[in-house]
């Protein structure tokens, strides 16, 4: 089932300002324009990017707070982009480990005007600085991915990890001390798969 952006959006209890809404049209464009060289995502079909891509990212909205956000293994640029469009005054940094992916990164960024992101072309483990909120989608199992960012992650802050069905088997290995805070069971517009949203924190 196709759905538009500005009902998908309805159906996700967000109000974007038409701009908002362009800039997130015109970021589907060049991923998919892009995509064609640089095979960023599986996805050929525009009106499939609205669900699985923007909606998908933005259904995480209502739990990112205001502080600066690390999207980790951003590839196309998922949820970071469409988080950065639709909340101007968040701070969002990028990281990637492929040359590819950073550079349209960096070009979508210039191109849709977003002063509110930075790119790095990095290992994570390697990157330096504090983070609020760190988030992933499709980029590793839960142990991994707090394992390689613990040092990232500024006290008292939250993982955000996007998954499909609930990763219960991941959740179960985790390392001591990392305390799942909450479980969303996410409902995507367009989209009939299992989507959750893992938010974790580091005990105290």
């Amino acid at each position: 089932m196709s759905i538009g952006l500005a009902q998908g959006l309805a159906e996700l209890g967000l109000a974007l300002p038409e701009t908002a809404q362009q800039q997130l049209l015109a970021f589907r464009d060049l991923l998919l324009k892009w995509n064609k060289t640089y095979n960023l995502t599986a996805l050929r079909d525009p009106e499939q990017a609205i669900s699985h891509h923007l909606l998908d990212s933005l259904a995480i909205l209502p739990h990112v707070g205001p502080e600066a956000l690390l999207d980790v293994g951003s590839g196309g640029g998922l949820p970071g982009i469409p988080l950065a469009i639709a909340r101007p005054e968040l701070s969002v940094r990028m990281v990637d480990t492929v040359q590819k992916k950073t550079t349209f990164l960096q070009q979508a960024a210039i191109q849709l005007g977003l002063k509110n992101v930075a790119v790095d072309h990095a290992r994570v483990e390697q990157l330096s600085g504090q983070y609020a909120q760190i988030s992933s989608r499709a980029f590793a199992e839960l142990k991994l991915f707090v394992t390689l960012t613990h040092h990232l992650l500024a006290p008292g802050g939250r993982w955000l990890a996007m998954k499909g069905v609930r990763p219960d088997d991941e959740i179960a290995a985790l390392p001591a001390g990392i305390i799942v805070e909450q479980i969303v069971p996410l409902h995507v517009p367009g989209l009939d798969a299992e989507r959750h949203l893992i938010i974790l924190k580091a005990g105290s």
